[in-house]
């Protein structure tokens, strides 16, 4: 009985480390090239760019610091799902001030609530943790940025 335990327990590890080893293959997620920043908003202030580098940057922009586990499937594809949705709301390198998330409500509103940065993100990346100080300042200076709408 064992024995037959220790051997299903044996083929469950090796099973799962194929199955991590076979995921490496799928390509998504794998390229890392940030396009070319187009354009930044008209920012208030540099204390505004600087709070929304630490905070928003990595998901919405073109200038994405990439972390060590965004090349380890499955890792990878949700590092890499997050930039795309993020990049697709709200883009600070292609800003044109016409989108919904570029409008001063949608954008306040989503740090307002805590909703930005999600809390994993806060979690994995420490410099994105704003004091609330800090907070109502990026919600000012992304307001006056935005402008009102």
């Amino acid at each position: 009985m064992t024995k037959i335990r220790g051997r299903t327990v044996g083929y469950g590890i090796g099973g799962t480390v194929l199955f991590l080893l076979a995921i490496q293959l799928v390509p998504y997620g794998r390229n890392h090239a940030n396009p070319p920043v187009v354009r930044e908003p008209a920012w208030d202030s540099p204390a505004t760019r600087a709070l929304a580098k630490r905070a928003c940057f990595d998901c919405h922009s073109h200038e994405t610091v990439w972390p060590w586990y965004a090349g380890i499937a499955p890792a990878s594809w949700l590092v890499q799902h997050d930039v795309d949705e993020g990049r697709k709301k709200l883009d600070f390198s292609d800003w044109t001030g016409k989108r919904k998330g570029e409008n001063a409500k949608e954008l306040t509103g989503e740090v307002r609530k805590g909703e930005m940065p999600p809390l994993p993100f806060r979690l994995l990346h420490p410099e994105a943790r704003l004091t609330d100080p800090e907070k109502e300042t990026l919600i000012r200076g992304l307001d006056a940025t935005a402008g009102h709408r």
